[in-house]
Parts: structure tokens; sequence; C-alpha cells
């Protein structure tokens, strides 16, 4: 039997989409006597929004930790959580836990050099672009980070909190998102990351003129490998 798996979930979208993703990647990976138990908690999006509106890490890492604490409480040995937003208060999460954290982006970078990407774009929130969550573990392997121009974000920081964290994407702005996605590779990148959790409902390998690196679904399958007892990432 595999190990548990503690899911902590920040937008509710984001989390559906993470737990099908690990169920997904655990039938292919695993027989039917070996799938992991799953277990998924989140406090009120909202919550979140207020304090990253605040700058308030701390807080976001107690919103993080009083998940995770619940996960584990029922059985949960290790955590996760697909959201890009709250990367940076995952060592604050940490602390003291019982149990360890799988974190994203280092993952990701590590898919990207392994596909000997050498510019990337990366599509999500203001936090996200405009931040170090993916620039820093990239510009470590020496991968060029590109972002979305102001006006792109600008868009992007309405579709997703306005429609995406809903559930819902208008037929104009998947339009936006896939012309943002047609600038990035005009300006030279060979690949873009999906930054926003709710972002495969809107943009799949099928819909994007370049190669998508989807942040859930690399974490998903280094869940299901560790919860195995195999190395998270494929060397």
């Amino acid at each position: 039997m595999s190990r548990h798996i503690g899911i902590v979930g920040v937008s509710p979208e984001g989390a559906t989409l993470f737990y099908r993703e690990i169920a997904r990647q655990a039938s292919d990976m695993l027989s039917p006597t070996e799938q992991p138990r799953i277990t998924l908690h989140n406090e009120p999006l909202a919550l979140y929004i207020d304090a990253i509106r605040k700058n308030d890490w701390v807080r976001v890492g107690d919103l993080l930790r009083r998940s995770a604490d619940i996960v584990q409480r029922a059985g949960a040995e290790l955590c996760v959580t697909p959201d890009n937003a709250v990367q940076h208060a995952i060592p604050l999460a940490e602390a003291n836990s019982t149990i360890p954290w799988i974190a994203m982006t280092d993952l990701v970078a590590s898919a990207i050099a392994r596909d000997s990407r050498k510019q990337v774009g990366v599509i999500g929130t203001k936090l996200v672009t405009r931040s170090s969550t993916y620039q820093t573990p990239l510009g470590l392997k020496g991968i060029q980070v590109v972002l979305p121009e102001d006006r792109e974000v600008d868009q992007l920081e309405e579709i997703i909190y306005g429609e995406l964290i809903y559930g819902d994407c208008r037929p104009e702005s998947r339009l936006a998102i896939y012309g943002i996605i047609e600038s990035l590779a005009r300006r030279g990148c060979d690949g873009v990351i999906l930054g926003c959790s709710e972002a495969p409902m809107v943009v799949t390998a099928e819909t994007s003129m370049i190669p998508i690196y989807d942040p859930g679904m690399i974490l998903a399958a280094a869940a299901v490998r560790r919860a195995a007892g195999l190395p998270a990432v494929i060397s």
C-alpha cells in the first residue's frame, strides 16, 4: 500500500483539478492495490487572498499549516499544495512539521532543464509573474524566464480572479490567454509555465503553440512517486 498523500487546497478549482490529476497519475503508475489514500483540506480562499494582498506571508504560512495539520491527523504522510501563489510560504508551513512537504517550483525547473529549454514564459497572477517564484529556480539552471507585458499581466489578473477561480472562462478571455502565449512564443520562448492552478481548464498541449509545463501535473506525478517509495524526480 502506498503512503497517504495530503493535499492543502487554496483555490477550490485548482485543488479539484489537482486531486483528479493525482488520481490519474496513480492509475497510470500503480496497480489498483497500490493506490495511495488522499486527503484534501482547504481554508477559505478569501483568507489567502486577503493575506497575500497584505503581504502577510506569516499568515499564509499559518493557513497552510492549519490544513496540513488536519490532513496529517487524517493519516497523511506527506503534504503538497498545487497553488503557485503560496509556494513562498511552504517553508513557513513546513517549520516544525512532522510530515514532509514537496515543493513545486524546483520540480518544474528540473522538468524544463531536462527538456533543454533555454527560454520559457510564465502566465499567472501578478504575484507569480512578477516575483521570484519561478525566476530563481530556473535562473539557477541557466534558463531565462520571459514575463508577459504589463498590460497582459493586468489582463491575466482580471481573468484569474474574476473568472478562473470560479471555474469559469469567457470565450474572449480564453482567446486573450492564447494570445498572450503566442506573444511569448514570438519573443523567443520555447515553452510556457502555466503558473496558475486553474489554467489547465483553458490551456492544453493541443491549444498552445509552444510546449506547456503544468506545475500541478508535475507535482502530482512527484507526489505519487514519493508515495510509492520512488524518487520524486525522474533522473
